[in-house]
């Protein structure tokens, strides 16, 4: 990436602000049948605050951030946006998906359409974009992630690190009050998951909330404001990512970190 695709965090504004959360989520529960995979989710994120959630596998991570923009309902308990309930469906659903940006494992992007047409779809056919300004804004994100010169392309004619940086334009275009990261690295090859971590921490300093779920405990312990460890559907802690690593409280996390850091 050039040095001129960088966000720099505006001097004046510190990284988390203080006041209202942006993101609440009160007394969450969901079952899947009988498996009861969300457990009472407390968790509120500060506009501007970066919160990474990790831990083992099957522990309720992507299911909890998918509850967050509604690709998942929730059984009970409250998550509100800005203040705002969660709608149940219809147009008010489709606005709620505009302002929560989300960027999965896989990428997700339309295989017969460009890549510029990926990005200013959603901004023309949701927000009612004129084509003009969408493409305009379009070329901006694509060039700051770096892959401004493929923007005629389509997605298979590039790699999935690429994809990915495509995907994160996609819903930044949409100008969202937070972004959604569910695993956004682990269906990448190695050597190209520092490409797409980079835009994630430019993003990070540039003031953007973001909820990140990753295996990446590099990511998580410079680009985190908090971590936060969930295990069997409940969040078991949540600490300053220093602290987190290096004095876990609970036996569960540290036995997390001592599987996972010895690699």
């Amino acid at each position: 990436m050039t040095e001129n695709a960088a966000l720099p965090r505006p001097s004046s504004q510190p990284h988390v602000a203080e006041g209202e959360p942006l993101v609440v989520l009160d007394g969450v529960h969901k079952w899947f049948g009988d498996l009861h995979v969300l457990r009472d989710i407390d968790l509120s994120v500060k506009r501007g605050e970066v919160v990474v959630v990790i831990g083992p596998s099957g522990s309720g991570k992507s299911t909890l951030c998918r509850a967050i923009n509604r690709l998942e309902t929730i059984d009970k308990g409250s998550i509100t946006l800005d203040g705002e309930p969660l709608p149940e469906e219809g147009k008010e659903l489709a606005n709620l998906r505009a302002e929560v940006g989300m960027v999965f494992q896989s990428f997700n992007l339309f295989a017969h359409k460009t890549i510029l047409e990926n990005v200013t779809l959603g901004p023309i056919k949701v927000r009612k974009v004129k084509a003009s300004e969408a493409n305009q804004r379009a070329r901006e994100l694509l060039d700051r992630v770096g892959v401004g010169h493929q923007a005629e392309k389509y997605p298979a004619q590039l790699s999935g690190g690429q994809q990915q940086r495509v995907a994160i334009a996609r819903a930044l275009a949409m100008e969202p009050k937070v972004m959604l990261f569910d695993e956004p690295t682990s269906a990448l090859d190695p050597e190209m998951i520092k490409e797409v971590l980079d835009v994630m921490v430019e993003l990070a300093e540039g003031g953007m909330t973001m909820i990140v779920v990753t295996h990446e405990m590099g990511f998580a312990r410079t680009a985190a404001d908090r971590v936060v460890f969930m295990s069997d559907g409940a969040v078991v802690e949540e600490n300053r990512p220093e602290e987190f690593f290096t004095n876990p409280r609970s036996e569960r996390a540290q036995d997390f970190l001592g599987k996972i850091l010895k690699h």
